[in-house]
């Protein structure tokens, strides 16, 4: 996959795009673009190309001072999976957060999200907290636990 690319968003063109992905996949938290410049001061917000074609965005949550948990969240447009890509993008992403000196490797996945799950799992994550939003009671939210 030598024309997959990962690149940090920044800019509005650039967060615009890391929007749509979100929204697309994780529409019961759909974000405005004042939410997502918000975001990119406190996560690494990065977009995935493969060739120019946008497939996917992932986020990378800084480890807490006290507890060394980052969170790392990969995010593949349906029409591209299957093809290595959330593989690649959640390998740089763990990379980027072991750098930071994370210790402890957690991410969030919508319950409803099948793929997502299944993609955690096959990776060793374990689910340690299970959470209603409370904008949203009907979406039940999961956060996994590397090797937890």
């Amino acid at each position: 996959m030598n024309d997959l690319r990962v690149e940090v968003a920044v800019g509005d063109r650039m967060l615009e795009q890391w929007r749509y992905v979100h929204n697309v996949i994780v529409p019961p938290d759909e974000l405005s673009a004042d939410e997502v410049r918000e975001r990119s001061g406190r996560n690494r917000l990065e977009n995935v190309y493969l060739g120019d074609e946008l497939v996917g965005c992932s986020t990378v949550r800084p480890p807490g001072a006290e507890d060394g948990v980052a969170t790392v969240i990969a995010r593949v447009l349906p029409e591209y999976r299957g093809r290595g890509i959330g593989a690649a993008l959640y390998e740089h992403c763990l990379a980027h957060a072991r750098g930071l000196g994370a210790r402890h490797i957690q991410t969030v996945v919508l319950a409803a999200n099948a793929d997502g799950v299944r993609f955690a799992e096959a990776r060793g994550f374990v689910e340690v907290e299970r959470y209603v939003a409370p904008e949203d009671e009907n979406e039940v939210w999961l956060t996994l636990r590397l090797g937890a």
